[in-house]
């Protein structure tokens, strides 16, 4: 049976306002964090009493992987405890539950794609603590979806920020500030109306289980940029490449972690656009000014 009401925990996020306009045809209750918060179990068992939905989706998570590091207890408290008792929470309720993980559970040292059944191997708080939440969610049965994505980005900030990078980086080549960007971080970008469309087709067809829900193909974090700049007629705007090293950042990170989806075909779900065409759909809706979210095709004051 097709879940007809859909709870979405962050529903005020990037993945989580793509999700609500996906399901716009369902009952959907999609509280912020400020609305919910997820560590709270007695308040999220009263959502799940006073909503009965037919799944629970988890876009919420602690994810700046340098205050990971420096808060590893925080990162498990929000990215593992919080979730193992959500998914409990569900399993005693006959609600399925969804929770977005990510490619930093891996080590990102294979040197190809990797796909759903691959080993994890984190190298950082954050990682391991996505990878401990994976585990939890999978231990309280099979009706749940375990969905990684990696360098998500849309026309809606994240909650934390209220921009995404590439927003960052367009407001820098529309001022024509100088952007500086690694070239040897290989990923897998994901447009989040993307992943919240794959989401809803998982969920549609109860596939449970684990997913790599990206957009086809893989770049470093340069080209990426660089394609966006071209696309959007900044191609001349000032763009440095440069190295994960010279940045001198102390954490480390998987340095060659795209996601390859081998999920989706079994169980009749299209895959994801290149990351190209998402690219050119993003700066549609960008120019247009699609969004319930300040951020806009317009410049930006510094």
């Amino acid at each position: 049976m097709i879940a007809q009401r859909i709870a979405i925990a962050g529903g005020s996020g990037q993945l989580g306002t793509a999700l609500r306009a996906v399901f716009a045809d369902r009952d959907v209750v999609a509280p912020s964090h400020a609305e919910l918060d997820f560590e709270d179990g007695a308040a999220l068992a009263r959502l799940l009493d006073e909503v009965r939905p037919g799944v629970l989706i988890n876009c919420t998570a602690f994810h700046h992987v340098d205050t990971c590091e420096r808060e590893p207890e925080r990162a498990f408290a929000v990215n593992a405890l919080a979730v193992d008792r959500a998914a409990a929470l569900c399993a005693r309720r006959g609600v399925a539950f969804a929770t977005i993980s990510t490619d930093y559970v891996f080590a990102g040292t294979l040197g190809r794609a990797y796909r759903e059944d691959d080993a994890v191997g984190p190298l950082t708080a954050y990682g391991a603590s996505k990878a401990a939440g994976e585990f939890l969610t999978r231990r309280h049965g099979e009706r749940h979806y375990v969905v990684r994505t990696s360098g998500v980005f849309g026309t809606t900030g994240t909650s934390s920020k209220g921009y995404t990078l590439i927003e960052k980086v367009l407001r820098q080549a529309e001022r024509g500030e100088p952007t500086r960007m690694v070239a040897d971080m290989v990923f897998s970008p994901s447009y989040a109306p993307h992943v919240a469309r794959a989401l809803r087709d998982l969920i549609d067809r109860q596939a449970y289980g684990t997913h790599h829900a990206v957009n086809a193909g893989a770049t470093s974090w340069f080209e990426f940029v660089r394609a966006a700049f071209e696309k959007a007629g900044f191609g001349g705007a000032p763009l440095e490449r440069t190295t994960y090293a010279a940045l001198g950042n102390p954490t480390r990170r998987p340095m060659y972690s795209p996601l390859e989806n081998t999920t989706f075909a079994p169980a009749g779900i299209t895959a994801l656009p290149h990351w190209s065409e998402a690219l050119d759909e993003f700066l549609t809706a960008r120019r247009a000014g699609a969004t319930g979210h300040p951020l806009s095709a317009r410049k930006h004051p510094a």
